[in-house]
């Protein structure tokens, strides 16, 4: 039953295919890339817009 479930309690995880790991793999790969690159000079302040989909400049955003 469902109440038998200890609050804050992990469900059991699945395994994961082969596909999924080497996602995983190549995902941690490019954050540690993207991590050894220096900071952008002049770039936007604040989060990535490009992966919100629209950037803002002076007040005015622009959807891509």
């Amino acid at each position: 039953m469902a109440d038998d479930v200890e609050p804050g309690a992990e469900a059991p995880k699945k395994p994961l295919t082969p596909e999924a790991q080497r996602a995983l793999a190549e995902a941690q790969a490019r954050r540690r890339e993207a991590e050894a690159l220096p900071p952008e000079d002049g770039g936007p302040s604040g989060p990535e817009p490009t992966r919100f989909g629209d950037w803002e400049r002076k007040g005015i955003a622009s959807d891509f």
